[in-house]
């Protein structure tokens, strides 16, 4: 089950279960499109690969128990400021592999 974080791993912004300003990698690391195109260049700082927008859970109930009630969103913040220097030099080993052949 996809974990919907409450916030920015590099910035702290709220990022609510319906956010659609919220991305994620394949790992479900977690950051506002903001910090994804103007810091992050769409290189993941923990596992190089590029982000997609999370998904948003209904609210309510239309099928089978599969909504945001019976699946809250998670509480647990996870903030993890990017080292800007470093992941410039990540960023750049990166540049030119689109994010499906990383």
């Amino acid at each position: 089950m996809l974990e919907l974080r409450p916030t920015c791993e590099h910035c702290n912004r709220d990022l609510p279960p319906n956010s659609v300003e919220a991305y994620i990698c394949s790992f479900e690391c977690t950051f506002c499109a903001e910090c994804v195109e103007d810091v992050l260049r769409d290189v993941c700082p923990n596992c190089g690969g590029g982000f997609m927008p999370r998904p948003v859970r209904p609210k309510v109930d239309r099928k089978g128990g599969n909504f945001l009630g019976n699946y809250p969103a998670s509480t647990a913040v996870k903030h993890r400021p990017v080292d800007l220097a470093a992941h410039a030099i990540f960023v750049a080993m990166m540049r030119g592999i689109p994010p499906e052949k990383r």
